[in-house]
């Protein structure tokens, strides 16, 4: 079973920073995705908007960093699984590049931050960056945990989400950005559903399980929804990356509908059959 995140004591918590080491490794990777540098850099200008909502922009890009770091660490520690359970090499290949793109995603979402004023202060555990599958475990499952979470859940959820807010974003910069990380993500969410179509009846003893990982994984996603839906709308959303509350939460539920809940349930992974929810709450 995925190891969930645990509170630890602040003294063992860690600064999230970032650093690029330089030279001839940065030049390798700006070869990888030369898209990055090309972007229109030091075009934003935020003396119009009120400090409050510069220090949210910066808050937002920062999170979204994070966000991005975490989940490549997913998505290293999914190629491993998916090698360990001998599955087919283009599959695991095409996860391969996964981590690449998610280490873009941070370096994009950091430089944002930076533009906007620099980043905010998070504070984490990297022991616990990601949840861990238990070693223990047959490989297949595995796999499975991880990718029903990060993939047929996190991925497929922030697709939709991340192509309207890439449609509403008004700053050449801001939309170059969404841009490119709305174009890595539909590859990311489309690969959970192959993964599970490859695997198929050999899951079959491990639904109730995955089905309760899958909704575990639907209420970190949706526990903060009463908290946005008491914000207000307003237009800085558009002009600064992302979406306002009612549009967002809108299309969150119906997101989390049709390209969540119901392709799980048609692989036979229900996250709200009875006991799922009781069973997600003592995992998390």
């Amino acid at each position: 079973m995925l190891r969930r995140r645990t509170s630890v004591p602040e003294a063992e918590l860690e600064l999230f920073e970032l650093e690029m080491l330089g030279g001839g490794t940065e030049r390798r990777y700006r070869r990888a995705r030369p898209e990055v540098d090309a972007l229109p850099w030091g075009t934003i200008d935020v003396s119009h908007h009120a400090a409050q909502d510069q220090l949210d922009a910066r808050g937002h890009w920062t999170l979204a960093a994070f966000q991005e770091q975490r989940t490549g660490a997913v998505c290293a520690e999914t190629v491993r699984a998916l090698l360990a359970c001998r599955a087919p090499l283009d599959l695991v290949a095409v996860a391969s590049r996964f981590p690449l793109d998610e280490v873009v995603h941070v370096e994009l979402c950091a430089r944002v931050a930076e533009e906007l004023g620099g980043g905010t202060p998070i504070k984490y555990d990297p022991r616990r960056l990601a949840p861990a599958p238990d070693r223990d475990d047959p490989p297949l499952l595995q796999a499975a945990e991880l990718i029903v979470a990060a993939y047929c859940v996190g991925e497929a959820f922030s697709v939709p989400v991340l192509r309207n807010t890439w449609h509403a974003a008004r700053h050449p910069l801001l939309h170059a950005v969404l841009g490119i990380i709305v174009r890595d993500e539909a590859a990311h969410g489309a690969f959970g559903w192959t993964f599970l179509d490859w695997a198929g009846d050999s899951l079959a003893a491990y639904r109730t399980r995955l089905a309760t990982i899958a909704r575990a994984a639907i209420e970190e996603f949706t526990q903060n929804h009463h908290a946005i839906a008491k914000q207000a709308d307003s237009t800085v959303g558009r002009d600064l990356g992302w979406m306002e509350p009612t549009p967002y939460l809108a299309l969150g539920r119906r997101a989390m509908a049709e390209h969540v809940v119901r392709p799980l349930q048609q692989r036979g992974i229900d996250p709200y059959a009875a006991g799922i929810a009781e069973a997600a709450r003592d995992l998390a």
